[in-house]
């Protein structure tokens, strides 16, 4: 209780420190960050043409990687799927092997760091733009990422370190330094790990934080009474409460963080799958035009949407962002997993793109090729999640309602996954000791309130171009890597067959 207090104490502190210049403070923000967000930004998501279409180049590396890893371990998105699921439902749980959560827990902690507004606005703006064949191409990138996700997770748990508290730390930054530091360069190891973790402390901090409590504060304003809400004009008040809320989860570390993302998961996913099929099933007359309208604009020449490049580009873009395969921050999350066997993991981990991308982000898509486009609502205006509640109050006027606690939840679960996942990077930087932690928290918290009360749009657009940029040194580690995952997986599978791998029987 007297971290909770402190932590809490602290926030609240910094958020009153943020609050007295908050009307001045984002202008000087913005005068200060806007220069060297829009240069990294130009850096990172650089545009060649492709076939008279700009092409992010972040988006082709993770895009050629994930179609790589996916024909060099012979479609493991599909041979270990069964096994996956297995593994999930406890089939293979050791309580003798090494780690802190089960391996539910893991993938649960993993999707809610990856399930966020993107898979319910994201979508619909990239449909916007890249016409309804970007759905398909979407759904392609989610299959194909599947196998990224296995690689980097694997590593995660086969080059995690053991701390003296019995807690683990795992993640890009632990097996990029070995790379190097088994190889006689250790120096260099060092500095790309910490590169890797300064990068992923910066995103944790916008996209992971910031972005999904003023997200969060926007939809509940919204479906509390919008511009007559209580908390129209108190976002400091709502921040605080949410930066308590989040406090009272991330302080008992990845274990709590895992209870509360194994139960929130399934809710939430579960919640939106159910609307979105509702409401796919209200306009179901529309399905069979709607799926003929996807798959013939996946292959289309039409200039008017982009084309098949541009439906290509957008639909890639949107899943690849979207369930972040190739930044290597889920393997954070998995490295806590108790299990003695890397692979194990690396196969659990095949399902977060299909349940984030494969699943979610194409239910999203026929909410919208089904009632959206038949219903004229393209040409309303609307963007993002506010297209998305649009075609959910189509048929019932109180559906926003639902999408807007759905919403609500997908940023409080993003928060607290991309806490731990900055609270890694963090101490591989500063080292394990309980106050290097309470102050990470404690800044943690305080961006979270901060997110609510002003707007620092470079802020963000800094975060998210460096999250991205780990992509770069991450993906390079993980094709070094490839063989060493190959045989690892291969003979886990075939030691799974014949029987030799511990077996749960409860």
């Amino acid at each position: 209780m007297a971290g909770i207090r402190a932590l809490i104490s602290g926030a609240v502190i910094a958020l009153f420190c943020a609050r007295a210049s908050a009307a001045s403070l984002d202008q000087q923000v913005e005068a200060i960050v806007r220069p060297a967000a829009n240069a990294l930004a130009d850096f990172v998501f650089y545009r060649v043409d492709l076939f008279g279409q700009g092409f992010p180049l972040i988006v082709l590396w993770l895009a050629i990687a994930a179609l790589f890893f996916t024909f060099y371990l012979g479609f493991i998105n599909i041979r270990g799927f069964g096994l996956a699921l297995r593994h999930v439902r406890g089939h293979f749980h050791n309580p003798a092997a090494n780690g802190e959560i089960s391996h539910f827990q893991a993938v649960a902690t993993a999707i809610s760091g990856t399930v966020g507004i993107g898979n319910i606005g994201g979508v619909a703006v990239a449909i916007a733009i890249g016409g309804p064949g970007a759905a398909f191409w979407l759904f392609i990138a989610g299959f194909l990422a599947m196998s990224t996700k296995l690689v980097e997770c694997t590593l995660g748990v086969k080059y995690r370190r053991y701390n003296p508290d019995g807690s683990v730390s795992g993640g890009p930054m632990y097996y990029l330094e070995h790379y190097l530091s088994s190889r006689g360069l250790p120096t260099w190891g060092k500095l790309l790990g910490g590169f890797y973790a300064l990068s992923l402390v910066i995103g944790c901090l916008g996209i992971g934080n910031m972005f999904q409590s003023n997200q969060a504060y926007v939809q509940f304003v919204t479906i509390s009474g919008g511009d007559g809400s209580f908390f129209a004009d108190r976002g400091w008040l709502f921040g605080l409460l949410l930066a308590a809320t989040v406090s009272m989860v991330i302080i008992g570390g990845i274990r709590s963080i895992a209870r509360v993302a194994a139960h929130i998961v399934p809710f939430m996913g579960i919640l939106y799958v159910l609307c979105a099929l509702v409401i796919i099933g209200m306009s179901a007359e529309h399905i069979p035009a709607a799926i003929s309208l996807i798959v013939s604009s996946a292959f289309s020449a039409d200039s008017v949407t982009g084309g098949m490049v541009g439906a290509i580009i957008v639909g890639f873009q949107r899943a690849l962002f979207s369930n972040e395969a190739g930044l290597g921050s889920a393997s954070i999350a998995h490295s806590a997993v108790q299990t003695d066997e890397p692979a194990s993991e690396g196969l659990v981990s095949l399902l977060e793109p299909f349940i984030d991308t494969m699943v979610i982000c194409t239910l999203s898509s026929l909410v919208i090729v089904t009632t959206a486009y038949p219903n004229g609502l393209m040409d309303s205006g609307l963007e993002g999640i506010a297209l998305t509640s649009a075609a959910f109050e189509h048929h019932f006027s109180w559906a926003p309602y639902p999408l807007a606690i759905a919403a609500l939840l997908f940023a409080f679960s993003t928060s607290i996954a991309w806490s731990y996942y900055g609270l890694k990077g963090w101490t591989y930087l500063f080292g394990e000791s309980g106050f290097a932690q309470l102050l990470f928290k404690t800044v943690f918290c305080a961006f979270i309130a901060l997110g609510c009360m002003i707007e620092l749009t470079a802020v963000l657009d800094f975060s998210d171009a460096m999250v991205f940029l780990i992509a770069i040194p991450n993906i390079l580690g993980l094709y070094l890597f490839a063989p060493e995952v190959k045989r690892e997986v291969n003979d886990y599978m075939r030691r799974v067959a014949a029987g030799s791998v511990h077996l749960n029987d409860a």
